[in-house]
């Protein structure tokens, strides 16, 4: 299916929107992910049926909609709130649709606060890559216990420098792995050959991050634990850390419990239980100087906290589809274009 932009005043900021499908079809709501936009989605776009509705916008910082600060203390709440209000946006889905919301690492995190947020709303969810329902880093166990008091080596402070100013540069060289597009071939994909013709598409989308405290990668402060920083209260990286989003216990309590699909792929480094995105396992490779060790450091386990919170949400009434895809990385629908749509059409059926 082929899409087209819109923008859209909504929750107080210009939204820059992707629609595609009639008005009438199965409601669907991507949201993309971390150093991404909606511009992320066009490969599966053009995979999808036109018996769907599908509305994908570029989050608060990223693509073309408004460079709005996030307030890391209300955790992802501020991209949910922009999402929750476009949909009753006119124009983009039909009087009270309820869709399918499809969340991409990052985008995951904020699928499940729109689903606690506004349970009624939300007909299920597909949970691609999705950031631990505990955050990202400083969480020790299953069940999100903090390594440190204040959740060391989360937060903004965690950003490769270098990687952060030739995101602002606008880099679209290859030289050095903390280039964009080094990373987009390394760590958003596992074989950079699935990126095919749509690499500097991709790319694009990468370098329409919006750098600086307010945004990527957010501000930071010092802490006295290893490895000296922990997360500051402004930005993308401090809204993820664990300190600011914690939804396990609210994911679980909801209400109306709509069935979730969870897919990742098991070569993924991002998020990970070896991820080479968390300090404490980087550390334990000897790559950040000065780690404690295992038993006061440990790496984060996001794969296993994600399914102990999913089993939970099934043992109290909900139900869920892992999915595990071989040799793929952090971006399933770039990866694996033909299994993820079958598991979306298949979700899509399941909750009407």
């Amino acid at each position: 299916m082929e899409s087209t932009q819109h923008t859209v005043q909504a929750n107080g900021i210009v939204q820059r929107v992707r629609v595609a499908g009639p008005p009438d079809g199965a409601p669907v709501l991507l949201v993309h992910g971390n150093c991404s936009s909606s511009a992320f989605w066009e490969p599966l776009l053009r995979r999808l049926p036109d018996t769907l509705r599908v509305v994908a916008p570029d989050l608060r910082g990223y693509g073309d909609t408004e460079t709005a600060a996030v307030d890391a203390t209300r955790g992802l709440r501020d991209f949910a709130d922009d999402v929750a209000a476009l949909l009753d946006a006119p124009g983009l889905f039909a009087p009270g649709a309820r869709p399918v919301v499809v969340g991409h690492s990052l985008g995951g995190g904020v699928a499940m606060r729109l689903l606690v947020d506004h349970p009624d709303r939300v007909a299920g969810l597909l949970l691609s890559a999705p950031v631990s329902p505990y955050g990202f880093g400083g969480t020790r166990d299953l069940d999100g216990t903090p390594t440190t008091p204040d959740f060391a080596g989360t937060g903004g402070g965690t950003a490769n420098g270098d990687f952060v100013a030739r995101l602002a540069a606008g880099d679209r060289g290859a030289d050095g792995p903390t280039s964009p597009r080094s990373v987009l071939r390394t760590a958003y994909v596992a074989d950079p050959a699935s990126l095919g013709d749509d690499e500097d598409l991709l790319l694009d989308s990468l370098l329409s991050t919006a750098t600086g405290d307010g945004n990527y990668p957010g501000t930071a402060v010092d802490s006295p634990h290893w490895p000296g920083t922990a997360a500051g209260d402004r930005g993308v990286l401090n809204a993820l850390a664990p300190a600011h989003f914690r939804i396990a216990d609210d994911l679980v309590a909801v209400a109306a419990k709509p069935p979730v699909t969870w897919v990742r792929g098991d070569a993924d480094v991002i998020v990970s239980d070896t991820s080479l995105f968390d300090l404490a396992y980087l550390g334990s490779l000897g790559a950040v100087p000065g780690w404690p060790g295992e038993r006061d450091c440990p790496p984060q386990p996001m794969v296993g906290q994600t399914r102990a919170v999913l089993d939970r949400y099934a043992a109290a009434g909900g139900a869920y589809h892992e999915v595990v895809l071989l040799g793929c990385g952090h971006s399933p629908h770039l990866e694996r274009p033909a299994e993820f749509v079958a598991e979306l059409l298949a979700l899509t059926d399941r909750s009407r």
